[in-house]
């Protein structure tokens, strides 16, 4: 039993590394474990694996548009233009690559896809790390750092969607754990810069320069100047923080309003259980930050088709998005469903050092790691175990707060492992291969938040602080 799933994995961990689309091969793959179970293939797609994955879309499915196309507005703008130069400007070449990194943490935590900031932060990267012949292959280190790190799973409200499954489980909102949430992530970044930093020096001291060891592919052109400044930086930060802002304001307004009297005045009838207030609190929040952020940036959005051009593309962007962490979400609840899969669990479960905290914290890194998802092994290790983590919890006085900002962060570790999406996405992208750019990445996005997770496990256990 165990046997398939471990081939199972292991053939759709090396086909996504390969670069096929695990939105082909995520079935098949399922369909193999499923067979050496003894399942028959055809209800295991159309009843285990459809059935997640559809579910999975309707829950998520506004976020992921709404994000894409915000992100795109942001940057068919020009907005994340002037923040990149902002910070560029602010902090100085001594500071290049905190530069690079508080630009991702920005537009990320104010709302904006990671996909959307490499593309939109990767040139101005480029153009300052070649003036002051940084080596290039630390770029989608920095990248990563600043967009899928602190911003995805730690800081407070923000609208990543990793901060958001937690709450259908455990009944929490996206600001749940605030203060353990922010020391992570001050931590993470810290950390990653200072890695990153010397990592610079330790380089360039042995002759390494922005030309070496790369592929001299998608290199952008020299930048002649100044581009046209679109908007103030003052009007290019607003629509961010408003996200942010809002998120909170809705999330607090939303949970004042009783379930019943929700039920009783809604014009469309609600489904039972709790309302999703985190995922409404969301979508409210990211079109207002669609509509400030388009009356911001005007004077270039309405030139040609460039409004619509970026609407349609951030629409679009986001089908791909949702349909490949679908796609995942499917495949792990078929195999969490495999009989080998209960002794997998049971042995997760049976980690007993007085708390759920570590057995959680091992289930999500695993099967994040396993789907090369954060989102989807999450949703996948909380849809098998999230009751029961919660009903530990509950026994012990433990805050389900807690619960939810252990999962987020503990999604954000294995997740990164070399077959992740976004991973070969970046170093794609930034013309890098695995070997010169992937030791930096997982020193950033996978050991040092996993051992900060472990910390935090430490801190709620030991001092009750959240």
């Amino acid at each position: 039993m165990v046997i398939g799933i471990i081939i199972s994995l292991l053939l759709l961990t090396i086909i996504a590394y390969r670069g096929f689309s695990v939105i082909v091969f995520a079935p098949l793959c399922a369909i193999l474990a499923a067979i050496t179970a003894g399942w028959d293939p055809l209800p295991t797609y159309t009843n285990q694996f459809m059935g997640s994955a559809v579910v999975y879309v309707k829950n998520f499915f506004p976020i992921f548009m709404l994000g894409g196309v915000f992100g795109k507005i942001v940057e068919e703008s020009g907005a994340a233009y002037v923040i990149a130069k902002f910070f560029a400007r602010t902090l100085g070449e001594k500071y290049t690559m905190l530069a690079v990194i508080m630009t991702g943490v920005v537009l990320t935590y104010g709302g904006v896809s990671l996909f959307v900031v490499v593309f939109a932060v990767y040139p101005l990267a480029a153009t300052m790390f070649r003036e002051f012949n940084i080596p290039k292959r630390l770029i989608p280190a920095a990248v990563i750092l600043g967009s899928a790190t602190a911003t995805m799973t730690a800081f407070p409200g923000t609208p990543a969607i990793q901060n958001i499954i937690p709450t259908q489980y455990f009944g929490t909102n996206a600001f749940a754990a605030p203060t353990m949430g922010i020391i992570s992530g001050v931590l993470i970044l810290a950390l990653g810069t200072l890695w990153l930093q010397k990592r610079a020096k330790s380089l360039m001291a042995r002759g390494e320069t922005y030309y070496s060891m790369h592929d001299s592919v998608n290199e952008p052109a020299k930048l002649e100047g100044e581009q046209e400044a679109p908007m103030s930086t003052f009007q290019a930060f607003l629509p961010l923080f408003a996200v942010l802002i809002l998120n909170f304001v809705f999330t607090k307004l939303f949970e004042g309003v009783s379930p019943d009297v929700m039920a009783t005045t809604a014009k469309a009838p609600l489904a039972a259980g709790k309302p999703p207030v985190a995922t409404w609190a969301l979508i409210c929040a990211l079109i207002a930050g669609i509509l400030l952020m388009a009356g911001m940036g005007w004077k270039r959005l309405k030139k040609g088709n460039t409004l619509m051009l970026a609407i349609n593309a951030g629409a679009i962007g986001s089908l791909l998005a949702i349909m490949n962490t679908a796609s995942e979400v499917g495949y792990g609840n078929v195999i969490s469903n495999l009989p080998g899969f209960k002794d997998v669990s049971s042995f997760l479960l049976s980690i007993d050092p007085g708390t759920p905290l570590l057995s959680e914290a091992l289930t999500v890194n695993i099967l994040a790691g396993i789907t090369g998802s954060a989102s989807g092994g999450m949703s996948i290790a909380l849809e098998a175990m999230g009751s029961r983590y919660l009903e530990w919890a509950n026994q012990l006085n433990l805050s389900p707060e807690i619960l939810h900002r252990i999962a987020a962060l503990s999604s954000g570790g294995f997740d990164s492992l070399p077959h992740n999406g976004a991973v070969i996405t970046i170093l794609t992208f930034c013309g890098i291969n695995h070997k010169a750019g992937y030791p930096d990445i997982g020193m950033v996005s996978v050991i040092i938040p996993f051992v900060l997770t472990g910390i935090m496990i430490v801190m709620a256990t030991v001092t009750g602080i959240y």
